[in-house]
């Protein structure tokens, strides 16, 4: 055989080899669809958004009309999202920039959110807040107290029945509802919650210790008006157990402990405009928890969070996205 017919063999061999590798790698699949909602499982999705967000104490005698407000002292914030596949992180901080955060020395404010979702029904949400600087506040004083601090953990394990209903187009935006659609969402909620009630004086030195597990029904409603506008409502109410200790580090005071029930209420709100892949829109959440601290005052405990956001579907490298479905199937987690 002359050395022109090997080079032809050669090439056709070759020829043959990279039709069969191409053949071979599954085609990067960025968009599916049913008749209620759009999915994007090989698309990253990011957004910047500004949040107005606290966690704020009101503290109640159970014996009075006596209370006080504990109020951080920084709220405005901005932050970025990435979203992919399963996976949502997000971070957020207060500039001194913004109006409302002006003038607060030695005060942070520190948010970490993070959500996952598991097969077409559970999902799994984490929380971190870090506060340090209060306004300490009744209808007859407002002082400000630079060394309180308030550190919360913990999060949410729900469970979504309706497969048609997108919670992920209410909050990532990485899938679409596309036709109206509501579900039954029960939730099983945790935090765990340290504040330190310490004056500069050394008046007060004390800590409390909180531990809340709470079973909290919820239904929400994404309602579709026209092709790129999402509408969507929910309200959950929730019954559970609280456990707080009280330690006076000045020793001034027996320590005390209590356990009682705590009631849990969250209202929630958006509007989403949908185009392409470019989106924005506003979310309102308020999350309530009231209970007892001791045997005579008990605290409600509240999370208003307000965001605009706006955020860009964009399609994931394929390298990345390989990589993924190998992870994938060995976990054996579904997209």
């Amino acid at each position: 055989m002359g050395v022109k017919n090997y080079i032809y063999l050669i090439i056709l061999l070759l020829g043959n080899s990279i039709c069969w590798a191409q053949d071979s790698i599954p085609e990067v699949i960025y968009e599916k669809h049913t008749a209620f909602k759009e999915t994007f499982p090989n698309r990253i999705t990011a957004r910047f958004f500004y949040v107005n967000t606290s966690n704020s104490l009101t503290v109640n005698d159970r014996n009075s009309n006596l209370f006080f407000n504990l109020n951080p002292n920084k709220q405005d914030r901005i932050g970025a999202s990435v979203s992919f596949r399963s996976i949502t992180i997000s971070y957020s901080f207060a500039p001194d920039f913004l109006a409302e955060n002006k003038d607060n020395d030695d005060s942070k404010l520190f948010n970490l959110g993070f959500r996952t979702y598991f097969g077409k029904h559970w999902m799994q949400s984490f929380d971190v807040y870090q506060e340090k600087g209060f306004y300490i506040e009744n209808n007859d004083v407002s002082v400000y107290l630079p060394l309180f601090k308030s550190f919360k953990i913990g999060g949410a394990t729900s469970f979504i029945f309706n497969e048609n209903f997108s919670f992920r187009a209410i909050v990532s935006q990485d899938e679409k509802q596309i036709k109206s659609a509501g579900s039954f969402i029960p939730r099983i909620i945790y935090y765990y919650n340290k504040i330190n009630l310490k004056t500069e004086d050394g008046f007060s030195n004390s800590e409390l210790d909180s531990y809340d597990i709470v079973f909290a029904p919820s239904y929400y409603y994404n309602f579709v008006p026209s092709k790129n506008l999402l509408l969507s409502t929910g309200v959950s109410a929730g019954l559970g157990l609280n456990h707080s200790k009280n330690k006076d580090k000045n020793h001034l005071e027996e320590d005390e402990s209590l356990t009682s029930l705590v009631t849990e209420l969250n209202f929630r709100g958006s509007i989403t405009y949908d185009v392409s892949n470019i989106y924005m829109g506003t979310h309102y959440n308020y999350l309530i928890l009231n209970h007892n601290t001791d045997r005579s005052s008990y605290v409600n405990d509240a999370i208003p969070f307000f965001q605009i956001f706006v955020g860009y579907r964009f399609k994931a490298p394929k390298k990345m996205v390989r990589k993924a479905d190998v992870i994938n199937d060995k976990i054996k987690f579904k997209k």
